[in-house]
């Protein structure tokens, strides 16, 4: 797979949190990361963005990791940002979450990104 740019939005300082965990997989699997969440500033040394808007250049993956009535409210950011991929991690899903994605023109992936990449989520 080549390298993407991956925004994990709620991505967490706390290590034994799955969007922490995402964080650290796609890193060790060579992407650019942006971590996303209103009051974090950093997340494993990376500058944290308040918004996938705030982000500098193109995202070509976001990830939710939040649940489904914040992920519905960023979704119109990240069809503004012009995201090529939506994953909607494990418990971040609902009906009315993906029925409002595909209204906005993406195309959602309801699977852990994480197992995706061959990585455990319940390691480390």
């Amino acid at each position: 797979m080549p390298a993407l740019s991956v925004a994990i939005i709620g991505a967490s300082g706390d290590r034994s949190r799955y969007a922490n965990k995402a964080v650290r997989a796609y890193r060790a699997h060579g992407h650019t990361v942006y971590p996303v969440h209103p009051r974090e500033t950093q997340v494993e040394g990376l500058p944290a963005y308040p918004s996938v808007l705030r982000i500098p250049g193109p995202v070509d993956r976001a990830v939710l990791y939040v649940r489904p009535a914040v992920g519905a409210q960023v979704l119109a950011e990240v069809a503004q940002k012009g995201v090529k991929e939506l994953w909607v991690s494990p418990g971040a899903e609902s009906p009315e979450l993906l029925e409002r994605a595909r209204a906005l023109g993406l195309d959602p992936v309801v699977a852990c990104s994480i197992l995706a990449m061959g990585e455990d989520p319940e390691a480390g």
